[in-house]
């Protein structure tokens, strides 16, 4: 029964030490387009080059490294139309659409880049206009891949264009406050927690064999 109970116990230990190793989890860094419903941002369900926004509507583009629409960040600039249209007044034959441009955090930015500010624009476009047309009226330079999917808005990022990444979870950090860089792969804690095990499980062997038949 001793020799089980060490066994169990040493199983039991070997999970817990997996489990505190980083979880990764693959997301697409890209610009993710969004509409604004009752004061708040939806995420669109078509893409801004078939979309034609009525007058008064507010589009919204937020860069950000998501695992899907469910997860993709939201622009940080809520979706109002007088403050971002206030002074582009309407005129015949035309329509106001309000669009919020948020480049994200430098912890989305690729490598080797800043993201520039946020910034909204009021693009007065023809009726029939879609949102990419309105956010080439006011956001140039655009960038599209050949499956014209949209890469940069104002020229960010530079290159790339949907590409996967890796994210990992932070590290748990002891009592102490004491951590080691996130590297993305098992800590030190994890080899020595998990040789620890491996020696309990010997140790438990060891007494078996030694146990009188």
């Amino acid at each position: 029964m001793r020799t089980r109970f060490l066994v169990l116990l040493g199983l039991g230990a070997l999970l817990t030490v997996l489990g505190a190793a980083p979880v990764q989890a693959a997301g697409y860094r890209y610009w993710s387009y969004w509409q604004s419903s009752g004061g708040s941002w939806t995420y669109a369900t078509e893409g801004p080059a078939t979309a034609r926004p009525a007058d008064g509507s507010v589009n919204g583009f937020r860069f950000s490294v998501s695992e899907d629409s469910a997860d993709s960040a939201k622009p940080r600039t809520a979706p109002d139309f007088d403050a971002i249209c206030a002074k582009t007044a309407a005129k015949d034959g035309t329509k106001r659409i309000a669009l919020v441009v948020d480049p994200g955090t430098a912890s989305d930015a690729p490598q080797g880049e800043t993201p520039p500010a946020q910034r909204t624009a009021c693009a007065q476009v023809a009726p029939d206009a879609t949102t990419a047309e309105a956010l080439a009226r006011t956001a140039k330079p655009l960038r599209y891949n050949s499956q014209a999917l949209l890469c940069a808005i104002e020229g960010y990022p530079k290159s790339g264009c949907g590409e996967q990444v890796t994210k990992s979870a932070p590290k748990a950090r002891s009592a102490e406050g004491a951590g080691t860089k996130d590297d993305g792969g098992p800590s030190v804690g994890v080899f020595a927690g998990i040789a620890a095990v491996l020696a309990l499980g010997a140790a438990a062997m060891w007494q078996a064999r030694r146990r009188p038949r």
